[in-house]
């Protein structure tokens, strides 16, 4: 009696249907729509909740005509056929049961009333039918049916009309035409039957459909249609039940779900069935199909993967996240998102705020592109910039728009690695080795981070150095922190929104250029390996990943023409309707005239600047309160730019400088190269790129190397040969006015290489 008394417990309707767990989680973007469909149960397949109104009429009909024609009728027992079935037994006669649809109901809610494989015990029996009557007393005849419906097994890990439908028959449930729910009927009394069994009792449920309808009074079948309708239908289950339809992720947005899923899972445990995020549904679409539109025309060039990010400056809010490209990548479970790969030079951003900063470097400051050799423990460290070519003297806006690396890279020294890997961890970007571990090659992006962390690193630049974390659901007001000087941050993005200052490199039509405003830098590692674009709007940041899951190097794949062109699509949809406009200044800042000294001095010349042309053009700069200056030049020109001082320094200066312009004043001197100086000539670098320029006050002398003479004038170039050699300058007799020793390493020396390149 314990069975009977426990089906006075049967739950009420609205508790099953909240107790129902689907399988699968559905990611929901902020506008409500469903981005993706993830499975998150392992032992069973379980679609949504169904409700009866939208289960196809046809599956109704062939359920209730299939397992309890008197559904409608009965008291939750069919008494009728109870006694039917008792009598076919006492005869031994093969009966069908009497288990109505509520009874099979009352075993799936509790199972202890479920049959075992020795049949059910008296107990279990009568436990049902109570249980079975109690349901229909509570519950209406409609919330039995749809309740069955969604609870029932139908075949093997499937269970309820959802997944059935979606799996067998590639539709919803209430898409179901009369063939399609007599073979889900048939599954009910048979789940794990062969196929050729289930068509045989759909064959007969589906003439009871069409013997019982009214409306189709022409398929009232002959034998013979009959018998071809059955032998199509045959055909068709055994094609349905091969079907796995129904994907264990279905969506635009697997990658973000699966991340998501796992952050909310370290909090509760419980996964719920809706989880709303971030994403902007039309915007995730958008960006998947710019990867994947971008990639196919890039066929040919060994690329096949690439990520996108899209996060909202205010907030953190992750608004778009594309892990893969799909189907054409061989590693699309790979989430390019938090892989981590080479950022190469998306990191100077960082290095040149930090030197400006702390007031090592202006925007104006003047540094030297040139061939260069720094000495480490390791051997020697030969940079070089991406177009194999050297710009000489630039200032640092033109370094960073340009990507220029050597300029890169001495700033660095002037930093010191291990003081920019704390900046970087500072900014978002914790590294898994020292400063130390990555030396000077830090400069170029040599260690791995995640697009993730760049991404939302460069949003700090957009925040005027404020960090904080992404969001990935609808959050508070987020905590922000001060990672980097406000000043600096301000000075990096105006120079990066500078589509002149980047022309040395990209040209002026680059796809770097927007109508709008924006601030960007791309990125390459060694290779060719990863290709970055990484920038921001007034709202927005976006990030995009270029390569290959595999590591592969792409071929003759660059920043403008791998990652960038999608950051610019991604960018126009954003801006499509909606404007963008340069920040304004911080406090602290100033906004000076400035002006270049020329490219070549002229020694002897009357104009204290040399009279050449200007190594830039003249513009106004942004300086951090307190470093600005109007004049920016090298050596002995910026000496004599500047008026005398109170305590006539600059006075002996310029006098000193004027006398060794002059052939009249002290005896001319070699200025280049400086004593002691260390050449590494390097293979890849065409030799007419690596030739070394003598330079010397005095217009009346000539040049020796070695005892044999090599030219005239106060400039002349040589082309480097290995070895240990002896440069001297000498009047017109012959009479050595100065000399220099220096030391040519052949190209076969070995040489510490980037590990990661530019631009």
């Amino acid at each position: 009696m314990v069975s009977a008394s426990a089906a006075w417990a049967i739950p009420a309707f609205d508790e099953v249907r909240a107790d129902f767990k689907p399988s699968d989680t559905l990611i929901l973007s902020r506008e409500g729509e469903v981005v993706q469909r993830l499975r998150t149960d392992a032992t069973v397949r379980r679609g949504q909740w169904v409700p009866l109104a939208e289960v196809s009429p046809a599956l109704r009909t062939a359920l209730v005509l299939s397992e309890d024609k008197r559904f409608f009728e009965h008291s939750g027992v069919d008494w009728r056929a109870a006694s039917a079935a008792a009598w076919g037994n006492l005869w031994n006669q093969r009966t069908r049961g009497a288990s109505t649809i509520t009874m099979q109901l009352a075993g799936l809610l509790d199972g202890d009333w479920r049959q075992g494989p020795g049949g059910r015990t008296v107990a279990q029996k009568l436990g049902q039918t109570v249980a079975a009557q109690v349901l229909d007393r509570r519950w209406r005849k409609d919330q039995i049916l749809e309740a069955y419906l969604n609870l029932v097994p139908f075949r093997s890990e499937l269970v309820g009309i959802d997944a059935l439908s979606r799996t067998l028959f590639g539709k919803a449930a209430h898409g179901l035409d009369d063939r399609e729910a007599a073979v889900a009927a048939a599954l009910v009394r048979a789940p794990n039957a062969r196929p050729a069994l289930v068509a045989q009792r759909a064959c007969g449920v589906l003439r009871d459909m069409q013997a019982t309808s009214g409306a189709r009074p022409a398929q009232r079948a002959t034998p013979a249609l009959a018998r071809v309708d059955c032998d199509a239908l045959d055909l068709f289950t055994t094609a349905a039940l091969q079907r796995r339809a129904f994907d264990a992720s279905e969506g635009v947005a697997p990658h973000f779900a699966r991340y998501l899923l796992r952050q909310r899972s370290g909090k509760d445990g419980a996964v719920p069935e809706r989880v709303p995020s971030t994403l902007r549904a039309p915007l995730q679409r958008f960006a998947v199909q710019s990867l994947q539109q971008h990639l196919r025309e890039l066929r040919g060039r060994n690329v096949e993967d690439g990520a996108v990010l899209v996060l909202d400056n205010a907030t953190g809010a992750v608004l778009a996240w594309v892990g893969s490209s799909g189907q054409l990548s061989q590693a699309s479970e790979v989430d390019g998102v938090l892989a981590l790969r080479q950022p190469g030079s998306t990191l100077k951003p960082f290095l040149y705020a930090q030197a400006i900063a702390e007031r090592r470097l202006t925007a104006a400051s003047l540094v030297e592109d040139s061939p260069a050799q720094i000495t480490t423990a390791s051997g020697l460290y030969i940079p070089q910039n991406y177009d194999r070519q050297f710009k000489g003297w630039v200032s640092v806006r033109t370094a960073l728009a340009a990507s220029l690396n050597v300029p890169a890279v001495r700033t660095l020294v002037m930093v010191t690695p291990d003081a920019f890997h704390r900046q970087l961890g500072a900014v978002g970007l914790p590294l898994r080795e020292s400063g130390d571990y990555f030396g000077y090659s830090l400069a170029l992006g040599s260690p791995e981070v995640p697009l993730l962390h760049l991404t939302n690193a460069f949003r700090t630049l957009a925040n005027g150095g404020r960090s904080s974390a992404v969001a990935l659901l609808d959050v508070a007001k987020p905590r922000f922190a001060p990672a980097l000087d406000a000043r600096a941050a301000f000075i990096v993005g105006d120079i990066l929104s500078d589509s002149n200052a980047r022309a040395r490199t990209f040209g002026t039509d680059s796809v770097l250029a927007t109508r709008f405003w924006t601030a960007v830098k791309t990125g390459t590692s060694k290779d060719m390996r990863d290709n970055w674009a990484v920038g921001w709007s007034e709202r927005y940041t976006v990030g995009v990943w270029v390569g290959n899951a595999s590591g592969a190097a792409m071929h003759d794949v660059s920043g403008t023409s791998g990652a960038a062109p999608i950051w610019s699509a991604v960018m126009g949809f954003l801006h499509a309707r909606e404007p963008s406009r340069a920040p304004k200044a911080p406090v602290g800042l100033a906004r000076t005239a400035v002006q270049f000294g020329p490219v070549a001095p002229q020694p002897g010349s009357p104009d204290p600047r040399g009279g050449g042309q200007p190594l830039e053009a003249a513009r106004e700069e942004w300086f951090v309160q307190g470093t600005q200056q109007a004049f920016f030049a090298i050596d002995s020109v910026a000496i004599s730019a500047y008026p005398s001082s109170a305590s006539g320094q600059n006075d002996a200066k310029k006098s000193a400088a004027d006398a060794a312009a002059s052939p009249a004043g002290l005896p001319p001197r070699i200025t280049a190269p400086a004593p002691g100086t260390i050449i590494a000539l390097d293979p890849d670098i065409p030799p007419a790129r690596q030739r070394l320029q003598f330079t010397a006050t005095g217009n009346a002398v000539q040049w020796r190397l070695d005892g044999k003479t090599l030219g005239r004038g106060p400039r002349v170039a040589w082309l480097p040969w290995p070895g240990r050699h002896v440069v001297q300058l000498t009047d017109a007799q012959g009479k050595v006015l100065d000399e220099v020793r220096l030391e040519v390493r052949g190209a076969g020396v070995v040489a510490t290489r980037p590990r990661a390149g530019a631009h």
